[in-house]
């Protein structure tokens, strides 16, 4: 059955044919069957807040299918788009598990469908399956590193215009041939872009106009082109 969205409803993490490898619900059957016991499924369209930066940890979202980007934001407004997380991740899982406050926001950028387990639940889950603590420690590590590795791009390693040509080179399909022509369908805007590197919505229309005068990238509408991905590369370094 689908929704309204077009997003295909799992109603049981038993019978989901959408986890695959790398998915943090990636679990044995003996431990799904205790996830599933206390998963609350739902689906949200796009836009929807799922939790806000400083709010008490009531649990954690699994992705099941669609993307919500992750956010912060100072004092002054201005926000930062710290990731565009998608199906298998997890979001909320430090806080949940330190009973801190979200470190940040956390918004539907598409429809969604997700599973939500409360903070109780998911301790007795850590505490009863060892299974699910291995899971977790590996996913925490793995959101360390990636932080790590985000700090490092945007503070320390590239200008406006590099980070602009990393983003873009970001949202190339896997597996695609550095030869040929790329075509993203994104539906960033200006001022999503200026908050995924830190800039501003008219720094990052003035870098891409600068991009396709140096016949980088093109325009087709709502399709960016990446015409000449060695040299968005090296703009990257």
């Amino acid at each position: 059955m689908r929704t309204p969205y077009g997003l295909e409803i799992i109603e049981s993490c038993m019978g989901c044919k959408a986890s695959r490898e790398g998915f943090f619900c990636r679990f044995s059957q003996t431990v799904l069957r205790s996830v599933d016991a206390c998963s609350h499924h739902s689906v949200m369209p796009g836009g929807a807040v799922l939790f806000v930066e400083g709010q008490t940890p009531r649990g954690v979202f699994i992705i099941c299918s669609g993307k919500v980007k992750l956010s912060t934001a100072s004092k002054e407004g201005k926000v930062l788009i710290l990731k565009q997380c998608e199906a298998g991740e997890v979001l909320g899982l430090s806080a949940a598990i330190s009973g801190t406050n979200y470190e940040m926001t956390a918004e539907t950028a598409s429809p969604c469908q997700l599973n939500f387990i409360s903070r109780q639940d998911l301790m007795n889950l850590l505490q009863n399956q060892s299974e699910v603590g291995v899971h977790a420690a590996l996913w925490l590590s793995r959101e360390f590193q990636g932080a790590y590795r985000d700090i490092h791009d945007l503070v320390l390693a590239r200008s406006s215009s590099g980070k602009l040509a990393r983003l873009l080179l970001s949202c190339a399909p896997p597996g695609s041939q550095a030869s040929k022509e790329l075509h993203l369908r994104s539906a960033m805007t200006h001022e999503e872009m200026a908050q995924r590197i830190g800039s501003s919505r008219e720094t990052v229309t003035r870098l891409l106009s600068d991009l396709k005068k140096k016949r980088l990238i093109r325009l087709e509408g709502a399709t960016l082109v990446i015409r000449d991905r060695t040299g968005l590369e090296a703009l990257a370094v």
